[in-house]
């Protein structure tokens, strides 16, 4: 049975980690036997990230929302040192404001960040995994994939396009051997969600309407990213896996 769920001799790339979801992410991975690559924009995170991690962490520093600059590294990187087996597109912002008065450039950022992104990257991975006949690809979504709250919309509107990308990407290569699904985290004690966590307010109102009456901890995601980058999945596809206390699950 643990052979199923081992990542032994598998390599992954995680955008977006060095920190939060990404961050531990890539330390689970690395638990579970994998090979990481962080990925990132500051070197300096990055670099700090893998000291933490150790072992033979490597890093790729890009912008993921940069088509050329996305595929060069890719491109390079398989050449010069092997496949990438699995993908974790994590990369991810968030911006807070009514949407009557929602500012352009901060909704195409977010649209570049959260599903260019996505396809940027997934695209360039999936071309190799597509030659070698087998490949995971896991895209996080959200909670807000299937919900809305007031201030985010643009948001919202951003990882619902990520769970049906995530479809799409299983509709496209199922076929050539590759397994695509999405993880939802609910509401995480994550950088991304600082404020959230400092507001008292908030926090009294996510305790009483998620059933498991508290924050997620980051770590709490390892299990279901696992699964979707193991053997386990293997006839999984297309599918966005919900890990979020049962609030989607509720009124």
């Amino acid at each position: 049975m643990s052979n199923l769920f081992s990542l032994n001799g598998r390599r992954a790339l995680i955008t977006g980690s060095s920190q939060g979801i990404g961050f531990a992410l890539a330390k689970g991975m690395v638990e579970a036997g994998a090979q990481v690559i962080l990925n990132g924009r500051d070197t300096a995170k990055l670099e700090a990230a893998r000291a933490q991690i150790g072992g033979d962490a490597q890093m790729l520093a890009f912008d993921a929302t940069d088509h050329d600059t996305v595929r060069a590294a890719i491109d390079g990187f398989e050449a010069e040192h092997g496949a990438i087996d699995i993908l974790v597109n994590n990369a991810g912002m968030q911006h807070r404001t009514e949407l009557e008065n929602f500012p352009a450039d901060a909704f195409e950022k977010l649209l570049q960040t959260n599903v260019a992104s996505v396809f940027h990257v997934g695209q360039a991975v999936a071309r190799h995994m597509i030659a070698r006949k087998a490949g995971k690809i896991i895209n996080i979504a959200s909670v807000q994939t299937a919900l809305a709250r007031p201030g985010i919309a643009p948001y919202t509107a951003t990882k619902g396009a990520v769970a049906n990308l995530t479809k799409g990407m299983a509709t496209d290569w199922a076929r050539h051997g590759l397994q695509c699904n999405a993880i939802a985290p609910g509401y995480f004690d994550t950088p991304l969600n600082a404020a959230l966590v400092a507001d008292s307010e908030f926090t009294t109102w996510l305790e009483k309407r998620t059933p498991a009456g508290r924050w997620g901890n980051v770590d709490e995601l390892v299990g279901a990213c696992v699964f979707l980058a193991s053997g386990a999945s293997s006839f999984v596809n297309g599918h966005t896996l919900y890990v979020d206390g049962g609030i989607t699950a509720s009124l």
